[in-house]
This record gives structure tokens, sequence and C-alpha cells, in this order.
């Protein structure tokens, strides 16, 4: 069936134990979600995952996938989909990497871009093109401020978050008209799992906080949604700072 008003019906996350896509499950679960696929690698933390959504009154399955193979991903998303229509694909795999150590270390780096953008581009095309053969749904990506400007503490992942981000807008204008619907969410720093350890960064926020402003931009059908809001602002400011001066900012 058709998403009304914004809300899938049926979900499939591609990074199925990302907090930031739990975060979002559990809300539209609460709202009219009620067949929810999680993608990942298989693990206990994956079926933890499952289990919580269950419990709350979803159908949800797990599906073996691993962002690093993407010879796999047109056989794993093809049984998805096969299933019947999904409303909304949530891509929202990623890794941060450790900065310092993948400077010194290129195989590192490339594994940061692979899972970041390349695992992305594989699942992403696929994701829209059944999106576009059903003729209907959503396609979210999860990209990041990072990627707007490189910063000397994390430009290689930023680097693939700017990738990403360019992929995802030309993606949605390659979609518009269709039916299918791509768009791109610009969080900040997000108090996780990933980031614990980490200085935060100015108007840091929270998984819960993603989430709200996904359904809401679902509901606008937006192309673009920044979190929290006042970053569009912020970094339409610094994407014109002179390169000298952006150097030295505490960034």
């Amino acid at each position: 069936m058709k998403d009304a008003f914004g809300i899938p019906q049926s979900l499939l996350v591609l990074g199925g134990t990302s907090e930031i896509a739990l975060a979002t499950a559990r809300r539209l679960i609460a709202r009219r979600t009620r067949t929810v696929w999680l993608a990942g690698r298989p693990s206990p933390a994956l079926e933890t995952a499952a289990s919580h959504l269950r419990a709350l009154g979803a159908d949800v399955r797990t599906v073996p996938f691993d962002a690093l193979a993407p010879d796999s991903h047109e056989t794993t998303l093809g049984k998805v989909f096969a299933e019947g229509d999904v409303d909304m694909v949530l891509l929202a795999f990623g890794i941060l990497g450790d900065q310092a150590q993948d400077e010194r270390d290129p195989a590192a780096a490339v594994r940061v871009a692979q899972t970041n953008y390349t695992g992305a581009v594989s699942a992403g095309l696929l994701s829209a093109r059944a999106l576009q053969t059903q003729g209907h749904g959503s396609l979210v990506v999860l990209s990041s401020v990072a990627g707007e400007r490189a910063r000397r503490s994390n430009f290689i992942y930023g680097s693939s978050k700017a990738g990403l981000d360019t992929f995802a807008q030309g993606l949605g204008d390659a979609l518009h008209g269709t039916g299918a619907h791509v768009m791109v969410v610009r969080p900040g720093f997000v108090r996780s799992k990933m980031t614990a350890g980490l200085p935060e960064a100015p108007l840091a926020t929270t998984p819960e906080a993603v989430a709200t402003a996904i359904e809401l931009g679902l509901r606008r059908r937006s192309e673009t949604v920044w979190v929290p809001g006042a970053l569009r602002v912020v970094m339409a400011a610094l994407r014109h700072v002179p390169r000298g001066v952006f150097r030295r900012l505490p960034l």
C-alpha cells in the first residue's frame, strides 16, 4: 500500500543497528509503520534490535547485508522487495573511522570511503530502482554536516559524506516525477555510541531528535533536512569563510 501522509507502513533499514535508524523506526512504529526489515551484518546486536521493535508491535525481520559486499546487494534487496512494496528505505550505515590512524593507514581510510560512499552508491541505486518500479516510496539518506566543508580533524570521514550527499542529491533529481522521493538528512554532532569519547561540538543533537526531524521531513516531503535546523544557517556562513581563516577555527 502506498505511504500516506508521509508515514510509511513498511520500512527497510540498511544499517539495522544504527542508533539513529532504530530511533526512527521506533518513532514510525508508534505512528503507522507495521513491517520493518533490519538489514545488517548478522550479530546479536541486530537480533536484539529486532526483538525490541517487535515488542512495539511491528512485524520485524532481519536481513543479512554488508556495505562492503556490493556484489551481494542486488540479491539481498531483491528478496526484500519481492515480498511486497516498501514505502521507505532508510540508508543509515556508515563508520566514523579514526582520522589520525587512518592517515597513517591508507587501507583503513579506504574502508571508510568504501563503506560510507561506495556501498551507499550500490545500495542507493538498487533501492531507487525498486522504488521507481513500484511507483512510490522514499529513500532517506543519512548524510552529515561533516560533508559540507573539509575539516582537518575529520576530512576522511567528511569527504566520504560529501560524496554521499552529492550522490543522493543527484539521485533525487533523477527520480523527480517518478513517484519515488529522496530525502537527504544532515545531522550535526550526534550523541551516540559512535561519537562516545569525542569532544562534543556546538549544536549537538541526539538520535531521537534526528528521528523527529526525519518524520517531519517525510510529512513535508522535504528534499533536505538539517538537524538541528540552525545548522543550515551556520554552514551557509562557514562555506564562505576564507580558507586561511577557516583553517584556524577550532573545528
